[in-house]
């Protein structure tokens, strides 16, 4: 099978790449010889959008003779696009791509663009199945998907028509995947989801995701190293609170939803947080576990956001200790209510941005020459990377990928973070 998959965006369409492989593969998808494309694409802002379109048009310029399928967010909230484009063969919802049964039947799709679209109402989808996958190809650590969907409404975000409401995996089924691929190998594990700190809330006794976390670090002691993806602040409940104070297995990097850091601006994102919130939920996980990094989605230029506004949002940088940041100029998208509110001009948007940037430079360059000198183990990557448990990135010459390895950080000649083996660096010491 001659099947390539070109995944945008979050670490969940990573994991769904995987289960498409299977599935598509399952299903004998190309053993006519016929090369397959499938674009897994993202729709959180247009530009991700444009760049799935570029993907598919460079795809079809490639390979005149390839199977071009279009799947993911994308493709659910804006499908007859994509099955207009002359360049593809068929558009998939985000339900459909994890089924064999859809590949199975694509030797029966037409050519027209009605004909092309396999793409169901993802508001009526009820479960998420557990799509187990034993190996994240050419990865050092593994995602596990165990919540899709949100059922929440913030006015700039299209991913709930894309996603669907809240799904959660339930935690038996998720502490059985964990355990196969520690069992495979895996000494890092990614708890990944929509809206991951909703997970629980569609099942049976409404559990919580610091309930999940526990269980898994009890159940499964072998694994090293268990991570979480994006989380929102306002949903952190006690037991994760008192699982990143005592469970050292848990990785200490947290990546918030903040999205702003102005009141005004989170009442017409309708976000569920207040600026004070998130500065105090930073400042309560940090007394509990002193080491954490903060990671943080930010929007620059919202509708109506002012400079004073803007630089509420700036503030907040230095005020809940953010490193890793992660900044979007405001993107309007169709059908969401931010689009129609009065639009910040898109050369203040992304002006604002830059600064935000800029600002998340330089709080991430203080925090990572604080770590020279430092004893960290590290999870060595592919490319002679490697990641701390709070996940900055050093250069490492030793250890293969998916080895978790003891070693000295220290500041090379060009002021980059390089990863020594602890022993030639106790020998230089001394």
């Amino acid at each position: 099978m001659t099947l390539d998959i070109v995944s945008f965006g979050c670490r969940l369409n990573t994991f769904e790449a995987e289960v498409i492989r299977r599935e598509a593969g399952a299903a004998g998808l190309g053993a006519d010889g016929r090369r397959t494309v499938v674009v897994n694409t993202c729709a959180v802002t247009a530009e991700a959008v444009r760049q799935a379109r570029q993907a598919v048009r460079r795809a079809r310029r490639d390979d005149p003779a390839a199977r071009i399928l279009v799947t993911g967010c994308a493709a659910q909230t804006e499908g007859a696009r994509f099955a207009a484009m002359p360049e593809v063969d068929a558009v998939l919802g985000n339900e459909e791509k994890l089924s064999r049964e859809t590949y199975r039947a694509l030797p029966d799709f037409g050519v027209g663009a009605q004909e092309k679209l396999r793409v169901n109402d993802i508001m009526s989808v009820r479960e998420t199945a557990a799509h187990m996958v034993d190996a994240i190809e050419g990865r050092a650590r593994a995602i596990v998907q165990v919540q899709t969907g949100c059922d929440h409404r913030c006015t700039f975000c299209i991913i709930p028509f894309g996603r669907g409401n809240s799904r959660s995996v339930p935690a038996g089924a998720v502490v059985d995947q964990i355990r196969r691929l520690v069992a495979e190998g895996y000494r890092e594990v990614v708890l990944s989801g929509v809206d991951l700190t909703s997970w629980g809330a569609d099942l049976p006794g409404l559990p919580r995701l610091g309930g999940l976390v526990r269980q898994i670090l009890k159940l499964v002691p072998a694994l090293e190293r268990l991570r979480l993806s994006s989380i929102d602040s306002v949903e952190v409940d006690a037991d994760l609170m008192a699982a990143l104070a005592d469970e050292p297995r848990l990785m200490p990097h947290l990546h918030l939803s903040l999205q702003a850091g102005d009141d005004m601006i989170l009442k017409r994102m309708k976000r569920r947080h207040t600026r004070n919130d998130a500065v105090r939920v930073c400042a309560e996980i940090r007394a509990l576990r002193p080491d954490i990094v903060f990671g943080a989605d930010l929007i620059a230029g919202f509708p109506t956001e002012t400079d004073a506004m803007f630089q509420n949002t700036l503030k907040l940088v230095e005020d809940c200790g953010l490193t890793h940041l992660h900044v979007f100029p405001f993107s309007p998208r169709e059908g969401t209510p931010a689009a129609r509110m009065p639009q910040v001009p898109a050369s203040i948007a992304k002006a604002r941005a830059a600064n935000l940037r800029e600002r998340g430079d330089i709080a991430f360059d203080r925090h990572r020459r604080s770590l020279a000198g430092t004893r960290q183990r590290m999870l060595v990557e592919r490319g002679g990377r490697g990641r701390t448990p709070d996940f900055t990135l050093a250069a490492i010459g030793f250890g293969l990928p998916g080895d978790v390895v003891d070693a000295i950080l220290t500041l090379d000649g060009d002021d980059a973070l390089v990863a020594l083996p602890l022993a030639d660096a106790l020998s230089a010491a001394a």
